[in-house]
């Protein structure tokens, strides 16, 4: 495996702190790739979201990517120019890797679920477009509505004490999703009381209006934050062998979705 750490820095940022580490699978085939966004509310990186998830994909058969992107960001398209310069880097370096640029999945917990669905949602607009596009989003726990189910730290963290209403609905990723918006893949839970679930629900309700493709799973039980939810990860949050379930169901969505197997 070709574990290596490589900078990003968008429009040579000085406050740019973000770091994409491979989890890269050596031998000829040519595999699809995930970019994983750790969760943290815009405040720290989760190290519980990052190395273990990574390696669940490469034991499936994927390339894997951990973006560590700046946190509090200095201004709130920061971690989003990040993000979409870590997916222009792979596709440039899709060859050594053995790679197919085609079939490049975003993934994101909590903030880091906000930060992936911003790209999925946004991607178009910003200057690496086309080259920045994720052909899939796996969205975990994921942040998303900056209305009555907002988790108020991670807006304030990303935008500020006193945002103007723009970009409150900007970030307000429900209402930004589009016909470019690519396929997700959602998961949450009911008694999650940090995130609650109508952040997916929103999500996949607006995916559904626009015809996007998406698959939405809802476990009845477990907090926040429980990654893989299991022993690998717990942090004294449980272990749920039922939700731990949904990194099955995601990699075969994912590998029938990319036609891999």
């Amino acid at each position: 495996m070709i574990v290596e750490t490589i900078s990003i820095n968008p429009l040579n940022r000085d406050h740019s702190q973000a770091k994409l580490t491979t989890y890269v699978v050596e031998g000829l085939r040519e595999r699809p790739g995930v970019l994983i966004c750790p969760g943290g509310a815009y405040r720290f990186i989760s190290p519980r979201e990052a190395e273990a998830v990574a390696l669940q994909f490469c034991a499936a058969g994927f390339n894997a990517f951990v973006l560590t992107y700046t946190v509090p960001p200095d201004h709130y398209h920061l971690p989003l120019r990040e993000l979409s310069q870590a997916v222009c880097e792979i596709r440039k370096r899709a060859s050594d890797w053995n790679l197919d640029p085609d079939r490049i999945a975003v993934c994101g917990f909590s903030a880091g679920g906000h930060l992936a669905a911003s790209l999925g949602v946004h991607w178009h607009k910003l200057e690496d477009a086309p080259m920045n596009k994720p052909n899939a989003l796996i969205l975990s726990y994921p942040v998303i509505s900056s209305g009555e189910h907002k988790h108020a730290g991670s807006f304030e963290n990303l935008l500020g004490p006193n945002p103007t209403p723009e970009m409150v609905e900007e970030m307000s990723l429900e209402k930004q999703v589009n016909p470019n918006t690519p396929p997700t893949f959602l998961w949450h839970t009911v008694e999650d009381d940090v995130v609650p679930v109508e952040n997916s629900l929103l999500f996949a309700s607006a995916l559904q209006k626009n015809n996007i493709l998406f698959e939405l799973h809802v476990f009845p039980h477990g907090p926040h934050g429980l990654s893989l939810a299991t022993v690998e990860t717990d942090d004294g949050r449980g272990i749920s062998p039922h939700v731990g379930h949904w990194i099955g169901l995601c990699i075969e969505w994912l590998k029938e979705l990319f036609q891999f197997a």
